[in-house]
């Protein structure tokens, strides 16, 4: 293994949306193939074509170039030397039926003629008898109607009659598979606990159990990451290679850990409520009719998206949180990836997006605010053309208290439109009979001033104080020049808005409050 080229794969299904565990799981294996110079393949394992949900596939690779975290190979990205990479596709080649041949000519697979009704019927059968766990193992199958029951001719008349079967696997009798696992260390399983898995279905299709294994091998994948509900069918996995004479061409195994709800309690659902996305990008589910919002959507950068999730069952063994795409490659080691559950932390997702923001220059954040400025302006009908320096003014302000670009209206529309009202419990609490004395003269300072800058609004008010004897309240001075009873540094703000403005604003807060 030492000697193979590092090649990993993401093999979603196209099923539904991609899920941001699957994101994690294609990024983990995005890392480490980078990191070692290998290949990170894109394979689209679409075996179960009942369940095959049109779009999703384009969703996929969609979701994955928004990521940056493209494979060099694979459906969508370019064909390599082992196209095809859909396995619906891939059958057609005669790949998989080859391989399960093998297994039933070396006597470790065999066909099941079972109906679903004699199926129904065993498992009541095995639940009657208080088995915990009903399943078509090597003690059920013996009461079965499969290649192990029946006599030769039995099996021949049935095949030349046409009678629909399936391949399964033969799993052996209280025997210990043993199997090692690059996070979990050395995993060790009774195969009484094993069931004898469908490699073939009906329609000749092979399940998930017997074409991963096959592409693996036909596609030299060095290394397989999947989630951690995969392990108890790793023995199973196990098995196959084993019966294939191919252990020397099995992936090293790497079982990541779920991803738990934000309280701990469970697995973290695509229809969980913390109020941060599940997915990517927004996704249609035509099955169900739901819809789901995205993070792209919902204003996060993807290279916030990525760093979250690099964090989320890893560590790097350093206080450091902020890691680039290129810092991550370097950083990561499955060495380092936890046994256990990674909880959910939607303040934490947030936060992760708040410091990319934060390095953002000013341009740039102008650049994405503006097509919600203009719309925002329109619906106001506001057709005034903001000057790019302005905007850029507003956004190196309003930033710092902002976790995405699309809060920049919400923290400081009256940077655009001049309030109409004003903060009620600020007024309530803090206008008297002074108040308007107060500002009044403090217009007239501002007027004097010939230049104005958050330094000459300071002198300005300092000097009305002096001339009035009286305090000038700052945050009642926000209220009438923004109507909010916070934001950004009161003395940069006005000085952005322009004296012009600023002037103009206080003379109508001092007519409308009462």
């Amino acid at each position: 293994m030492e000697n193979k080229r590092v090649r990993l794969r993401f093999a979603p299904s196209p099923t539904g949306g991609l899920h941001m565990g699957g994101v994690r799981t294609a990024l983990f294996s995005y890392l480490f193939a980078k990191k070692h110079n290998g290949d990170f393949i894109l394979r689209i394992e679409d075996t179960d074509q009942t369940r095959y949900v049109k779009g999703a596939e384009e969703y996929i690779i969609e979701s994955l170039k928004w990521c940056g975290i493209e494979p060099n190979e694979g459906v969508g990205f370019g064909d390599g030397k082992f196209a095809p990479y859909r396995q619906s596709e891939r059958k057609e080649l005669g790949i998989y039926a080859k391989y399960a041949q093998q297994l039933i000519d070396t006597g470790h697979a065999y066909y099941a003629f079972d109906t679903s009704e004699e199926l129904d019927a065993m498992r009541k059968r095995l639940e009657a008898a208080k088995v915990v766990a009903p399943q078509y193992n090597s003690v059920s199958r013996q009461n079965m109607r499969n290649s192990l029951t029946l006599s030769e001719d039995e099996v021949k008349k049935l095949m030349d009659a046409g009678t629909p079967y399936v391949v399964r696997l033969k799993v052996p009798r209280n025997e210990e598979i043993r199997f090692h696992d690059i996070i979990r260390g050395w995993v060790v399983v009774n195969s009484t606990q094993v069931d004898d898995k469908v490699l073939l279905k009906s329609d000749g299709m092979p399940t998930y159990h017997l074409a991963h294994i096959v592409d693996d091998i036909e596609m030299e994948i060095s290394h397989a990451v999947r989630g951690e509900e995969w392990l108890p069918s790793a023995p199973s996995h196990v098995l196959i290679y084993r019966y294939l004479g191919l252990e020397d061409k099995m992936p090293l195994l790497a079982h990541l850990p779920l991803i738990l709800k934000p309280d701990g309690n469970g697995k973290l659902s695509k229809r969980d409520k913390s109020g941060i996305p599940m997915f990517p990008l927004n996704w249609f589910d035509e099955r169900t009719n739901e819809s789901y919002v995205g993070y792209r959507e919902s204003g996060f950068f993807p290279e916030a998206f990525i760093n979250m999730l690099g964090m989320l069952g890893w560590n790097p063994g350093t206080p450091q949180e902020i890691f680039s795409l290129e810092e991550l490659i370097q950083a990561f080691s499955f060495e380092r990836v936890n046994k256990s559950g990674a909880k959910f932390d939607p303040e934490k997702t947030k936060w992760f997006n708040q410091q990319y923001l934060r390095k953002k220059s000013d341009a740039e954040l102008a650049e994405l605010f503006k097509p919600m400025l203009e719309e925002k302006l329109i619906n106001n009908n506001q057709s005034t053309i903001i000057n790019q320096q302005y905007i850029e003014g507003v956004c190196k302000l309003v930033k710092e208290k902002a976790h995405f670009v699309n809060e920049f209206w919400a923290g400081g529309s009256y940077f655009f439109i001049a309030p109409t009202t004003y903060d009620e419990k600020v007024i309530a609490k803090k206008w008297n009979e002074n108040s308007k004395t107060i500002f009044l003269k403090l217009i007239e300072e501002f007027n004097s001033q010939t230049t104005f800058d958050a330094t000459t609004i300071h002198n300005a008010i300092v000097e009305t104080e002096t001339k009035m004897a009286a305090k000038v309240d700052l945050q009642l001075l926000r209220v009438l020049v923004s109507g909010a009873a916070g934001g950004p540094a009161i003395h940069d703000m006005i000085a952005l808005i322009g004296k012009q403005e600023i002037v103009k604003r206080i003379e109508t807060a001092l007519i409308n409050i009462k």
